[in-house]
């Protein structure tokens, strides 16, 4: 019987579900910790990299153990041919990885980002949603490890439940993976037609991509949920298929060059005011970012801040004292306004969401439940304060910016603070 490993990071929750998929199918499940040793994982015959909330999306969802050393050896074991299937947060880690939709040297190509439920060119809602859905493959069965045993055009309804499913992906890049079939999945209504908009795109996502696979196809990432129900089924039992017989692989290849990002300088605008948000409490957030790339080799120490720009039209002190009393921007139990104050050995960074949902939700809490109407425009961010220790100050930066950890150059711009 086809060994699966199930790997769990801390905030991993669906590896029960998970278990029982596999054993439906005669496939055998072990649990497999994100610190057990990694020279036993060459003893499976396929991964399964769970859901749940890894690391708790610290930084962002997925990030933090895409870092981990057990994906390396991942990494290994995917090259070999192996099935390896990440779903929901565990589709997140394959992306934040590079494992998809793996470009040259596994290289972050493409985002998973907040959803934006999308009807008739409105935006109807977004953050966190579940609902069933419906999935319709796309392209041949043999394609990938995830759909031998489903027909062309067929569909399977199952669940899905996260804030972050919307993938984002350069049109470039998109053409080049729709003529590589690498979009497995793609969400479609109860008759299989596949519709741009809301409720059929629960999320968002570019050309409704529910799933995308890399170009051997045997490394999927699928943000609905199919371990939790039988509907589902047909996944993994494709999965111990494409193991029994071989891994037949399909001979693709993506000729796609990752882009140079730049990290701009912050040039804020003079008339608006900067909200640095510090914090009374140990940041967790920021505790996870440092240990992960001390653990990567980089002797640093991290320090994070929200960050607000506000745009007011007049009477400045007084709305400023109103948006303060909101308790909207920050918790004044934990929080309070800080600083940024620059030395020679820190860096700091402010990173935001290219789309900023979260700014956005704010600004229409504080203009039409506060009645805050003099409040012009709200744009939310986060300082990442980086101290180096020692020497080669803009080496060991470049390096950690290359990590992808304090943002993903797709769904984030990055500013310096001079």
């Amino acid at each position: 019987m086809s060994k699966i490993a199930i790997i769990q990071f801390p905030g991993s929750n669906t590896e029960r579900e998970t278990f029982m998929a596999c054993k439906r199918v005669n496939l055998k499940p072990v649990e497999v910790l994100w610190n057990s040793p990694l020279e036993n994982l060459s003893n499976f015959d396929g991964y399964i990299i769970v859901g749940g909330f890894s690391y708790e999306d610290r930084s962002r969802a997925g990030v933090i153990a895409a870092l981990d050393p057990i994906i390396k050896q991942i990494k290994i074991e995917a090259s070999k041919n192996k099935p390896v299937l990440g779903i929901c947060n565990g589709a997140q880690v394959l992306v934040e990885s590079g494992m998809v939709p793996g470009v040259k040297d596994n290289k972050v190509a493409i985002a998973l980002t907040d959803n934006k439920r999308i009807k008739m060119g409105q935006v109807v809602g977004v953050g966190y949603y579940n609902t069933w859905a419906n999935l319709k493959m796309s392209g041949s069965p043999n394609r990938s490890a995830f759909t031998r045993h489903m027909k062309p055009g067929e569909s399977i309804n199952i669940p899905l439940a996260h804030g972050e499913g919307r993938f984002m992906i350069p049109e470039n890049l998109l053409e080049k993976m729709i003529q590589n079939n690498q979009m497995v999945y793609r969400y479609c209504d109860d008759n299989g037609a596949i519709i741009d908009e809301f409720p059929t795109n629960p999320n968002g996502s570019i050309h409704n991509v529910a799933a995308i696979c890399n170009p051997a196809g045997n490394v999927m990432a699928m943000m609905p949920h199919p371990e939790r129900t039988k509907n589902g089924d047909v996944i993994f039992s494709s999965m111990k298929d494409f193991i029994e017989h071989g891994n037949p692989i399909t001979n693709h290849s993506l000729n796609y060059t990752v882009p140079h990002y730049l990290v701009k300088d912050y040039t804020p605008n003079k008339k608006s005011i900067q909200w640095p948000i510090d914090m009374i409490i140990t940041d967790n957030e920021a505790s996870s970012v440092n240990n992960t790339l001390k653990q990567l080799g980089h002797d640093i120490s991290i320090k994070r801040l929200s960050h607000w720009e506000i745009s007011i039209t007049n009477n400045q002190s007084s709305v400023l004292e109103k948006i303060d009393f909101s308790g909207e921007l920050y918790n004044s139990n934990k929080e309070y306004i800080g600083k940024i104050k620059p030395e020679h050995n820190i860096a700091s960074f402010l990173v935001r969401q290219k789309d900023d949902v979260f700014g956005r939700a704010k600004f229409e809490s504080l203009t039409q439940r506060f009645k805050i109407s003099e409040l012009n425009k709200l744009k939310y961010g986060v300082v990442w304060n980086v101290t180096v220790n020692g020497s080669n100050f803009q080496t060991v930066l470049d390096k950690i910016l290359k990590t992808n950890i304090l943002y993903n150059p797709l769904s984030h711009e990055c500013y310096r603070i001079n």
